[in-house]
């Protein structure tokens, strides 16, 4: 007989573990698409930058296909490659491709609640709720292009009081945006200090750095066995139990003061559905939905558009010349009036320099993950019922077919040659399908007031000695890494 220390005993756990699922996949799944062979415990991490995963998948899609799987530690995923290729999925097999894989952190912090990682009735029921009530209190909304004007506004006097010496845009711009949505959830807006602001943006930041972290996908591979070790598992429930608590105070606090025939916010849309008396009131519209929905929506609206504003400033810190060319077309169109979203139209180079922006930042290369909701042949392989799928955005924002210099910031991608704004169909930085942004429209009028209206009155300069790093920082989305930026005055 031998004795064999506790570590031991673990890791043999997990290989046989790891052995036995992918025996039974691949026993139960016949052409299924290919990929490189997995290694126990950590799957095919082995062959993925971490720094960089989008590129290795597009690696890997040159030796196995547009549609091929890769394991994460023991989740197994079919990546989607090329424009075609995900424009195929989420539109031609749109019911398909519409749902959500669940994963042990998702179950955790989600709870099949909200509309990010729900599935089925409660995620229809939800997005049509969310999409009806942005209509009304965001999208299209002549008061709503006012509220992101006078948050323009504030925007702008933060950053005259720094009078031309450099500092860190991160947090007045996760602000200045944040404010945007927080008026339609909760119809008010926080000054760029308020520690109640400052808290939830935080809470957000963190959990996006650490979502693609190597303990995540552990935990996601064998919650059992590692739920139970310190991490970043652990710090992310954590963030968003701090999230719901501070949501459920202040609709709790809504509650008391809702006026069913005054809505002025999707909160009071929300409460007042669940006082209908209909059967869905019970099923759908209850405080655990509210909260998941409120926490989604609140990170969706702050973090893609704020980062897609920082590295427009970053970019046109780095390529001086196309940042005055904007300001001539500022200058010709709107003069020093008010930025308005009519003025767009007028306004092509702008346009597609803001376009061009959004191609390049990447924002969410991966996108969040699908899982097909039924049993699916795509191209030639069969998808089972709950595979996981990766449409991989970064490669239809790179596609060579669609982007002359596709790893170049160039403007020319959406301008003819007569120098008229063209759109590109590869261009989809909000996805498609039935899962894209359901904020899309909102967020296309913040970053052309915003952006509009800081190239109006500033002219964005490196400081003194600084190197401009285009490089994205490691996380879930593709930020910018923290940098220092001059706002010098332009009037």
């Amino acid at each position: 007989m031998f004795t064999m220390d506790p570590i031991s005993v673990l890791v043999s756990i997990v290989v046989i573990l790891f052995l036995v699922t992918i025996f039974k996949n691949q026993k139960r799944c016949k052409n299924f698409p290919p990929g490189p062979m997995p290694l126990p415990i950590i799957g095919n991490m082995n062959v993925i930058n971490t720094l960089k995963p989008q590129k290795s998948l597009i690696e890997l899609s040159k030796k196995y296909g547009t549609v091929f799987s890769i394991y994460l530690g023991v989740q197994k995923f079919v990546v989607l490659c090329g424009y075609d290729t995900v424009r195929d999925a989420l539109i031609n097999h749109a019911e398909e491709f519409s749902g959500r894989p669940v994963t042990a952190l998702g179950s955790k912090i989600s709870d099949k609640h909200g509309i990010l990682l729900s599935n089925g009735e409660n995620w229809k029921m939800m997005r049509r709720f969310t999409l009806s009530t942005l209509r009304d209190y965001g999208m299209g909304n002549k008061n709503m292009e006012d509220k992101i004007a006078e948050e323009c506004e504030s925007l702008m006097q933060t950053f005259r009081s720094y009078k031309g010496k450099p500092f860190n845009n991160l947090t007045v711009i996760n602000a200045a945006v944040a404010n945007i949505i927080v008026s339609v959830l909760l119809d008010q807006r926080f000054e760029y200090d308020d520690p109640t602001i400052l808290k939830l943006i935080s809470l957000v930041n963190e959990n996006i750095s650490i979502m693609e972290s190597s303990m995540i996908r552990l935990y996601n591979s064998y919650p059992s066995l590692v739920g139970w070790l310190p991490g970043s598992h652990r710090k992310l429930v954590k963030n968003y139990e701090e999230m719901q608590n501070f949501i459920r105070d202040t609709f709790t606090r809504k509650e008391k003061e809702l006026d069913v025939n005054d809505q002025r916010n999707l909160i009071d849309a929300f409460l007042a559905k669940q006082r209908e008396g209909k059967p869905e009131s019970t099923l759908y519209y209850h405080n655990k939905n509210l909260g998941k929905l409120v926490s989604n929506l609140f990170a969706a609206g702050m973090e893609t558009t704020s980062t897609t504003l920082r590295w427009g400033l970053l970019l046109m810190m780095k390529y001086p010349a196309i940042q005055k060319k904007v300001q001539i077309e500022i200058e010709c169109v709107m003069g020093s009036a008010q930025a308005q979203i009519e003025h767009r139209k007028e306004m092509p180079y702008t346009d597609a320099v803001m376009h061009e922006i959004q191609r390049f930042g990447d924002i969410v290369p991966g996108s969040i993950p699908h899982a097909t909701t039924k049993d699916v042949t795509f191209r030639g392989y069969f998808l089972p019922k709950g595979t996981n799928v990766i449409p991989l955005l970064h490669s239809a924002l790179r596609d060579k077919a669609y982007f002359e210099k596709p790893e170049e910031f160039y403007p020319g991608h959406f301008l003819d040659i007569d120098g008229k704004f063209k759109k590109n169909e590869a261009f989809i930085p909000f996805s498609l399908g039935k899962r894209s942004c359901a904020g899309e429209n909102l967020a296309k009028t913040e970053i052309f007031l915003f952006f509009t209206t800081l190239l109006q009155n500033f002219t964005f300069q490196a400081p003194p000695g600084a190197k401009l790093d285009l490089t994205p920082a490691l996380g879930f989305t593709n930020s910018p890494f923290p940098h220092e930026i001059c706002a010098i005055p332009r009037r």
